[in-house]
């Protein structure tokens, strides 16, 4: 079974990368067939609907499959080792269904296509991208995506917890995934009333998840996320941290 469990990780984090892949295009509007903007707006309130809908469904996956609670339970059926390979699957699944029943909404907010501040706009936005990249890395970003437990699986090894550590992004803000997350969706230099809808409702999200991981963070880590938490900024970055 260790050899199917690491194939079956190895699978689900190609199935992420390409999610994640899309999602840039998704967000952004270029090199995938179906974006955030894609097709006629058709009548608001059933759009609206449906993409609040979608919102929450991954908002809830996301959230819920998260807690240390359901954890313990959802192992009670998922083996342990490939508890975190099958989170980043729903968490994929929950994706594409949002891209693909997401439904397009007029008007435009804003439209600064071919002035100075297109170039500028689109800079950020690969800057808020890159910041969710690094950050992942920065805390082992195959633990997160799975693929560090299943390899020590198959290697006969046991999986040991990651220490608490706050290297590079993490000593000025608390959350810099999230953080990057929230420059990608904002930053567009055409900003219509779907995208708008999708970045007010990704941004309420981040600042509940990080609430409710924060929650589990102290839980596990104590005081030692305690004296974190009094030194450095949730979401909002702070060049200087606290004496």
């Amino acid at each position: 079974m260790k050899l199917v469990y690491f194939i079956y990780g190895v699978a689900v984090y190609v199935m992420f990368v390409g999610t994640f892949a899309y999602s840039v295009g998704f967000v952004g509007n270029f090199f995938v067939p179906k974006s955030m903007d894609t097709g006629t707006p058709g009548p608001l309130l059933p759009a609206l609907a449906m993409n609040l809908f979608l919102l929450g469904v991954f908002a809830i996956q996301h959230s819920v499959m998260a807690r240390p609670a359901f954890k313990r339970w959802w192992t009670t059926f998922v083996p342990a080792v490939i508890e975190r390979s099958t989170y980043i699957l729903f968490t994929n699944l929950a994706l594409i269904l949002l891209f693909w029943l997401w439904r397009p909404m007029g008007p435009v907010i804003w439209d600064v296509s071919g002035s100075a501040f297109e170039p500028v706009l689109w800079g950020i936005c690969a800057l808020g991208w890159v910041i969710v990249f690094i950050s992942t890395c920065l805390i082992d970003h195959f633990d997160l995506m799975g693929l560090r437990q299943v390899t020590l699986n198959l290697r006969g090894l046991p999986y040991t917890g990651k220490p608490f550590k706050t290297p590079l992004f993490y000593q000025y803000v608390r959350h810099p995934i999230y953080v990057g997350f929230t420059i990608a969706f904002w930053a567009t230099p055409v900003m219509t009333l779907a995208h708008l809808v999708f970045a007010i409702g990704s941004t309420g999200y981040v600042v509940i998840g990080a609430m409710l991981e924060e929650r589990d963070l102290i839980a596990h880590f104590g005081d030692r996320y305690r004296a974190y938490k009094a030194q450095v900024p949730m979401l909002i970055p702070r060049l200087r941290r606290k004496s």
